[in-house]
């Protein structure tokens, strides 16, 4: 039965990129042949052409500093001569043969969309001057919600798992589609996304609403879903992350090496079927975790090392013919047991194909280099590698060269209205309601006082844009931002909340007593809220992991994000201009006893609307 309700979720997520055959009927690129000989001898008449260090280029893709690939600031100048030797982005493509960049906003990369258009040309331009002369994949973490980089006025949708509570592929297919639209318009040309990982742990630190859910059949449709929409809808290249399944750790492997328990056949169950469904989707590149995953491969290596995992598992067993990319290899999960000397070369033995932001680049190349010269990797194998890089350039038209974008398209593209209006329709089915046993919602027209108080995000103003879209609506409001409130904080709270007829507080990562809030200060303002026995509604705007801890508020949302469009869906709901209509896409345990489930995977309540 799973297996048949996975295969319907694929052939649905296809067929929304237009006639799509089902996978049963037709295999995904990456297992059939190239379209014509052609094809094929275009690749392999570049790589006889190219030097060894040329071929070692295309493995790598890095980061560089400044706005423009030509005429950086001083500082990003700087910034590059010491990370590089050299000053400019350009530079850096040409002086390492670079297969891909990748964009950051602290590396000063994404200012507007006519600036980061100029940039992609200008570092396509160096491409193209300079030997091999092939073009660039220039890429950026465009996940959505909480990881997302490019700036307003791009289409910011909501998360993951915001998505994953609104249960519609299509929904998760268009937010793909009108994405990779805008990133194109800026010369970016790959999306490190969608993450598949199932969210099974709540103490998870890394991916949390980054996951569609804790279903793995759920996460695989909406992963199948953004891949055809990224790729078919946008022709943007996409990554499936993190193999073999990043969503039952308690450690960052930003900052450690994780470990995860399950047994091969949990692993089979829980972790393979959103991988299984981007491959059948067609997903062009699969990206590495750092993690040890013992059942799988009991070295002790991460992931991104281990050939039983990315060979044995990724290639051997689901068949997976495209580009494998590890994470970044500046991360300390990847660096606990090896030199960063080492890594990319064990990498490459494992299996991987391209290698992403070694933290240094120099030293990485080089260490590649020798390990051929001694023998301990292959031309032939760098060869191997080299040819998937090329052949996904050339399934994506990158290979034959690219054109300049158009900076004043670009303006025109990014965060078009018909975008904005799709994002509204999206997000609007995200919102999640848990409780509403005091009626409260919707609100009633009425003269009244709001206050809106607790977490907010410096980025998004998520408390003020609240307030102000109550305030539209004909609500009295007052913003009160606590941020992790101390107790003359909650005590300035609870004052003003005693002066108001209506108390909204908003809660991010609440529950997370350990890291975010460790001593559980969120937690310690909803209950002195309450306390005030005035009405109050909690809105946990990042996990729904928050509710379970407020037994005491009898009216609780979720909207799994914070972004502008999100705090604007809720108060859509809250007044009744719209009703909610998600669904929890975990379960939220008990805090008391979290082997029990306070609110199951599936819940959501909904209302009628006021006429």
């Amino acid at each position: 039965m799973r297996s048949r309700l996975l295969a319907s979720s694929v052939t649905v997520a296809l067929l929304l990129a237009g006639g799509a055959s089902p996978p049963a009927q037709a295999a995904p690129p990456h297992l059939t042949a190239p379209s014509s000989g052609a094809s094929s001898s275009t690749v392999d008449r570049l790589i006889a052409r190219m030097s060894l260090p040329e071929k070692v280029g295309q493995l790598f893709a890095t980061y560089v500093y400044g706005g423009s690939a030509t005429a950086p600031s001083a500082a990003d100048a700087a910034a590059n001569r010491q990370a590089y030797g050299v000053e400019t982005g350009a530079e850096v493509v040409a002086k390492y043969h670079l297969g891909g960049v990748i964009y950051f906003t602290w590396s000063h990369n994404l200012d507007s969309p006519r600036q980061i258009a100029a940039l992609s040309n200008g570092l396509q331009a160096s491409a193209a001057a300079n030997a091999p002369r092939i073009p660039l994949l220039i890429s950026t973490d465009q996940e959505h919600g909480i990881v997302q980089r490019l700036p307003a006025p791009a289409t910011l949708f909501p998360g993951n798992m915001a998505l994953g509570a609104g249960r519609s592929l299509v929904d998760a297919f268009t937010a793909a589609r009108i994405t990779g639209r805008e990133l194109r318009a800026v010369g970016v040309q790959q999306a490190w996304a969608p993450s598949a990982d199932v969210n099974v742990n709540p103490a998870n630190p890394v991916i949390g609403v980054r996951s569609f859910g804790s279903d793995p059949l759920l996460v695989a449709g909406m992963t199948a879903a953004q891949v055809v929409g990224f790729q078919a809808g946008a022709g943007v290249s996409v990554a499936a992350k993190h193999f073999p399944g990043h969503g039952d750790t308690r450690d960052d492997s930003h900052t450690a090496l994780p470990v995860i328990h399950h047994t091969r056949d949990e692993w089979q169950r829980l972790d393979e079927p959103p991988f299984r469904a981007a491959i059948a989707a067609g997903v062009d590149t699969i990206m590495t975790a750092h993690i040890v995953v013992p059942s799988l491969d009991d070295s002790g290596d991460p992931a991104t090392l281990s050939a039983p995992i990315l060979t044995g598992l990724l290639r051997d067993r689901l068949g997976f013919r495209g580009v494998v990319v590890t994470d970044s290899l500046g991360m300390a999960g990847v660096r606990q047991q090896y030199g960063d000397d080492r890594v990319p070369v064990l990498a490459l033995k494992a299996g991987a194909d391209l290698l992403l932001m070694p933290p240094n680049l120099d030293l990485a190349v080089n260490s590649v280099l020798a390990a051929v010269a001694s023998g301990e990797l292959t031309e032939a194998r760098i060869d191997q590698s080299v040819r998937r890089i090329l052949t996904l350039k050339q399934r994506r038209g990158v290979l034959d060269g690219v054109p300049p974008v158009d900076p004043a398209a670009a303006e025109r593209v990014v965060g078009q209205p018909a975008h904005q209006t799709e994002l509204r329709k999206i997000t609007d089915r995200t919102v999640t309601a848990v409780r509403n046993d005091a009626k409260l919602l919707p609100l009633p027209r009425a003269d009244r006082s709001v206050l809106v108080t607790g977490w907010n995000s410096g980025a998004f103003d998520n408390v003020g844009t609240l307030a102000a879209g109550l305030a539209a609506r004909g609500n009295r409001t007052t913003a009160l931002p606590t941020g992790l409130p101390n107790d003359a904080k909650i005590a300035e709270a609870v004052a003003a909340a005693q002066a108001n007829d209506l108390t909204i507080v908003l809660t991010q990562k609440s529950f997370d007593t350990t890291v975010t809030d460790p001593n559980a200060r969120q937690q310690k303002l909803v209950h002195a809220l309450a306390a005030t026995g005035r009405p109050v509604v909690v809105v946990a705007v990042r996990d729904a992991y928050d509710v379970g801890h407020f037994d005491d508020v009898p009216t609780q949302l979720v909207t799994f994000g914070y972004t502008k469009a999100s705090m604007e869906a809720l108060t859509r709901v809250l007044v009744g201009e719209v009703a909610p209509r998600g669904k929890l896409p975990v379960s939220v345990p008990d805090p008391a006893d979290p082997t029990a489930v306070r609110y199951p995977y599936g819940h959501g309540l909904t209302w009628r609307l006021p006429r």
